[in-house]
């Protein structure tokens, strides 16, 4: 049963903060919206024609895990990716990945770990459902810093042994939303093998992992591991363009699995017929993808000069968020947006207070989702000049 209570101490979610921070100010310029990680390159145009030849599918019940074609398709892009196998019975299609990281946290956490009850470790900054999931099924988020220190990744091998003994769900994101930081094989490895050791899962939110310069991001599934601890999450949203869509997948061990989709018949919410469909086609084209990609790559670039010889201020090798270091990240979120019209995310809306303070209150969040290069380039250089002058 989930108790009120539990949720008295969360902020209010990022955006309506941000609403609430902007209030009635007037934008300073012409409006470019950098606070939301919602893509803006275009989606292949074929997806229209697929939706209309199967307009009848709007009137069935759909396949709870994913239709045969769609399982199918995932797992062939997880071979073409990874290089390795991930058969269509250790997958299960999602209503977004939102969904998913929630619902399998409700299927796979135990009520009690060691006796006691079970932690839930968090990556601080972090994707804010990872913590209310934690909390609806009772366990105890531990927010764990992920800064320059760490290498803006979680140090989880240097918490205590009484909290990794109590850990049942460790999660990694993987490029890092906010940070765009890459967990290299080595950074997995170790976090398996603790995970082995403490006997609790991983759950890898790799939705940015098609989003990079030159070097693909290694995945947790490529890691020789026992499948049961491993847990990855993909989605469409950012490899595609397709946020809208809402579909991803959850990849897991044969075990594991039945308990998602046990949960997922009865209190699930399947994708549509015809968005499955599309979802189909999507995950078994790679062209659209990589022009994308290369879209973004131009982006980095844009934001390598804008931002040369700012200390701290370092574009990532992958994901599509700035990560840059202000004095207060409120002030300067309302100071940008008053005086140039560009709106961003103050760090510590995505970020939990700890003893140690909130490791995003010196940060701002840019998304790098403008449609063209020239709004990217004309939002950079006015960043620039107000932020850093």
């Amino acid at each position: 049963m989930i108790f009120p209570e539990r949720f008295s101490d969360l902020p209010e979610y990022a955006f309506p903060r941000l609403r609430a921070l902007l209030g009635d100010s007037a934008p300073g310029g012409p409006v470019r919206a950098m606070s939301i990680g919602e893509p803006r390159h275009p989606f292949p145009e074929w997806i229209g024609e697929i939706i209309a030849e199967n307009l009848d599918g709007f009137g069935k019940y759909p396949p709870n895990d994913g239709t045969p074609e769609l399982l199918d398709a995932i797992s062939g892009w997880v071979s073409r990716r990874y290089g390795v196998g991930l058969v269509p019975d250790r997958i299960m299609a999602l209503n977004g990945t939102r969904e998913g990281l929630f619902n399998t946290v409700v299927a796979l956490c135990p009520e009690e770990k060691a006796g006691k009850r079970p932690i839930v470790l968090v990556p601080n900054p972090f994707y804010q459902v990872y913590a209310v999931a934690a909390l609806a099924v009772g366990a105890e988020p531990v927010y764990v810093p992920a800064t320059t220190a760490t290498g803006f990744l979680p140090d989880y091998t240097a918490l205590p042994k009484d909290v990794l003994e109590r850990t049942a769900i460790a999660f990694i994101c993987s490029p890092a939303n906010p940070q765009g930081a890459v967990a290299s094989t080595d950074y997995l490895a170790d976090l398996l093998a603790l995970a082995e050791q403490y006997d609790f899962r991983v759950f890898a939110d790799e939705c940015y992992s098609e989003i990079y310069r030159d070097t693909p991001p290694p995945g947790l599934i490529q890691q020789d591991a026992d499948p049961e601890r491993v847990v990855v999450f993909h989605s469409l949203s950012k490899r595609s363009n397709t946020p809208g869509l809402r579909s991803g997948f959850v990849g897991a061990g044969p075990q594991s699995m039945r308990r998602i989709r046990q949960l997922r018949a009865y209190a699930g919410a399947p994708l549509p017929l015809p968005l499955q469909r599309v979802a189909e086609k999507l995950w078994a084209d790679d062209a659209h993808v990589a022009e994308s990609r290369a879209r973004y790559v131009r982006k980095y670039q844009i934001a390598d000069q804008a931002l040369c010889g700012v200390q701290g201020a370092g574009v990532p090798d992958a994901g599509f968020f700035l990560w840059l270091p202000v004095d207060d990240g409120e002030e300067m979120t309302l100071k940008l947006w008053r005086e140039t019209g560009v709106k961003v995310l103050p760090g510590a809306y995505l970020s939990r207070d700890t003893a140690t303070g909130n490791p995003g209150a010196g940060y701002i969040r840019v998304a790098m989702v403008t449609e063209n290069d020239h709004d990217f380039s004309q939002a950079m250089n006015d960043l620039r000049a107000c932020v850093y002058g």
